[in-house]
């Protein structure tokens, strides 16, 4: 039998993007932009309403029902669809209908009472506070590249920046008189972290040994610029933490975010609110925070062990 989602034999598979896009998808579109959402973050929304559409045709997006809705997902999950892509899909699609309910195109939310697929979220990858200080050391700071690398590692961890974050700081952004730095973050959202005296010292030393070196008269606002004085990329960055991270003799499995992981994760064990690791870590919903309880609590029952009587 042949599902829904996959076009009968013989019948021409429609490409996609090949037919204008819908009248209700543009003006989403056009919301989630506003909403300063990512290009990524767009394009996979707009790709799963863009098969729910398909899948729909002829009936527009707008006149499909809640009935509608629990067949086209049960045909996913009839698919083999990992129950992360179908929570994907149904954040876009009450996403999109709560967006044309709020400008009265609908006077029904055919998403009301959808069950998100349960997905078990994995632990951040920790490093103890040891492999940290390891990480930390293992640039060669007398180059202006090993200077420029142990400033952001430190900034990195005094701060629980997003890769995206400190690859994208601008030499303004910092502001070491008064010991913090503003962030613009996800949906350009600005906030602003304390930074630590080391950090501090390490940024001063960076910003007026190295940078000069690396920038080379170029005109950049790039606080850390690359080796041809552009504003580094993401996978520019991973690349070093891994290299680094060799250096150091650490064989964990590390992310890009690491050092994020480890500042939430270190501040809470020394006793941090968990309210006010939600507000440096830029986290709009404190149930993102929360995972990094699970890792504080795993370090409380070892010390509980290693230190009651009868543990």
């Amino acid at each position: 039998m042949t599902s829904s989602l996959s076009r009968p034999r013989g019948r021409p598979r429609k490409e996609e993007n090949t037919l204008p896009e819908p009248p209700e998808l543009r003006q989403f579109r056009s919301k989630l932009v506003v909403e300063g959402l990512s290009r990524h973050s767009i394009s996979a929304y707009l790709s799963d309403l863009h098969k729910l559409a398909e899948w729909a045709s002829p009936r527009p997006l707008l006149g499909l029902g809640h009935e509608d809705l629990i067949r086209f997902i049960r045909e996913l999950q009839e698919e083999g669809s990992h129950p992360r892509s179908r929570a994907r899909f149904l954040s876009a699609v009450r996403r999109f209908y709560r967006f044309h309910l709020s400008q009265h195109r609908l006077t029904l939310d055919p998403t009301l009472n959808l069950d998100t697929p349960k997905i078990g979220r994995p632990l951040p990858k920790d490093l103890s506070e040891a492999e940290v200080e390891k990480l930390l050391a293992a640039p060669l700071t007398e180059t202006p590249l090993g200077l420029r690398d142990r400033a952001m590692l430190e900034l990195l961890y005094a701060c629980g920046l997003r890769v995206s974050e400190l690859v994208g700081l601008r030499i303004d952004q910092p502001n070491l008189r008064g010991g913090f730095v503003r962030v613009t973050g996800k949906g350009s959202k600005e906030r602003l972290v304390p930074m630590n005296q080391e950090a501090m010292d390490w940024l001063v030393r960076y910003v007026e040994q190295a940078r000069p070196a690396l920038v080379a008269g170029s005109p950049t606002d790039a606080l850390f610029p690359s080796r041809e004085g552009e504003f580094m990329t993401r996978q520019t960055f991973w690349y070093r933490i891994k290299a680094l991270a060799q250096a150091a003799g650490i064989n964990k499995p590390l992310s890009p975010h690491t050092l994020r992981h480890a500042f939430a994760t270190h501040l809470l064990n020394h006793g941090a609110d968990l309210r006010v690791v939600q507000m440096l870590l830029g986290h709009s919903d404190l149930s993102t925070t929360q995972i990094y309880t699970h890792i504080a609590n795993q370090r409380l029952q070892e010390l509980h062990a290693l230190h009651h009587p009868r543990g």
